[in-house]
């Protein structure tokens, strides 16, 4: 199975970029919504629709959700890839439908995603309440989960550009986690079943992205809707589309992200899934917050009359103006940082830093400036 081949024909050109909304999707609901599979579950907050999508005629019920966090869509990107697969007609579509029922929600938390933020209209994080189900959005997602009944649950999910497969120095593009039933973070048949399927996922994913595989913390949260899931007896996985190089609108990771699901229900349909693979799990780097979007190094500044030659470092702020997500660099820290990198460096080989208004980098402010008073860095970057 040539996953390129497949990625490049199915993906969907109407969507793109970090912004996904309601008003970006229903064209692609009004064009799958054959047979009824498109519903209205629910409503949010702010009384938008809540959709689900439901393909399939199989015994195995998969039950998968993107953007619980409003600003997380790289997923529902990668989930409309794959149901353009499954609307393919296709030999594969064929043996998916035949397998599996799925049901997809694409966007939980549409006000989230107007607004782009993590949490809902009433700012409260959907991943954190699914035991007091105070929301309805969370109240529709465990409405489903006890309607449907699933055999496997897939959590669908962006993290930060902060973090890196281990200490390697990659980038995590790709994390997962088969979240624990208990504080004791035991491994139970459900959670095995979860453990399994990653590491089959992971072994597929290191032809194409070795090294930039990473596992997410698995310390137990009941309030988090992954370990309630698991509590219940469910397999769940949890997918966290991250940064690869150059790729801040994510459409790489996309591709990772599709590549992952079809190696996920591949792997489940031929049934060559090997049992006890909790020590190739947990081979698989974790999760460490050691990456900064900018890293500069060995920068003079002047500090209090004294010279000194340091490293700063700058991360974006992902800011929705006028309808389009825009990246814009402030500096957030100076020092050594030992054992941290940047998704971009430079080695100022000791020019002296300067801008508009200071001699030395200060925290929260916007990343222009100088070195030398003639290299001119806009936004981050060198100026052209």
């Amino acid at each position: 199975m040539n996953l390129e081949e497949i990625f490049n024909q199915y993906k969907e050109q109407s969507i793109a970029g970090r912004y996904l909304t309601l008003e970006h999707i229903r064209p692609l609901l009004d064009r799958i919504n054959t047979h009824g599979r498109v519903k209205i579950i629910g409503k949010s907050v702010l009384d938008k629709p809540i959709y689900s999508y439901e393909i399939g005629s199989g015994k195995t019920r998969i039950y998968l959700w993107s953007q619980m966090h409003g600003n997380e869509s790289t997923t529902t990107k990668a989930l409309f890839d794959f149901i353009n697969v499954l609307n393919s007609g296709s030999e594969f579509a064929q043996n998916m439908l035949e397998t599996f029922t799925f049901y997809c929600i694409p966007i939980l938390n549409p006000d989230g995603a107007a607004l782009y933020t993590r949490v809902n209209a009433n700012q409260i994080d959907l991943n954190r309440d699914s035991q007091n189900l105070t929301q309805p959005e969370s109240r529709i997602l465990r409405e489903v989960f006890e309607t449907f009944k699933p055999h496997f649950c897939f959590n669908l999910h962006d993290q930060r550009t902060i973090f890196g497969a281990g200490q390697t120095g990659k980038p995590a593009t790709v994390s997962f986690l088969a979240p624990s039933y208990n504080e004791e973070r035991e491994i139970n048949e459900s959670r095995l079943k979860a453990v399994n399927l990653i590491a089959a996922i992971n072994d597929e994913l290191q032809k194409y992205i070795p090294g930039q595989v990473g596992r997410f913390d698995d310390s137990f949260n009941i309030n988090c809707i992954g370990d309630t899931f698991q509590y219940l007896g469910v397999p769940t996985i949890l997918f966290e589309a991250g940064h690869f190089q150059n790729d801040y609108s994510r459409e790489i990771t996309r591709k990772f992200i599709f590549f992952s699901l079809i190696i996920s229900f591949k792997a489940l349909f031929e049934n060559v899934i090997v049992n006890n693979r909790i020590v190739d799990y947990l081979n698989i780097s974790q999760n460490k917050a050691v990456f900064y979007d900018f890293m500069y190094k060995n920068i003079k500044i002047n500090y209090d009359g004294i010279e000194i030659i340091t490293n700063f470092v700058a991360q974006y702020k992902e800011e929705l103006i006028d309808g389009k997500i825009q990246f814009n660099a402030y500096i957030v820290e100076t020092g050594e940082l030992e054992n941290y990198f940047g998704h971009y460096e430079y080695d100022a080989e000791g020019a002296e830093y300067s801008d508009d208004f200071t001699n030395f980098p200060k925290t929260d402010q916007k990343a222009n400036f100088y070195l030398n008073k003639n290299v001119n860095f806009v936004n981050g970057l060198i100026k052209s």
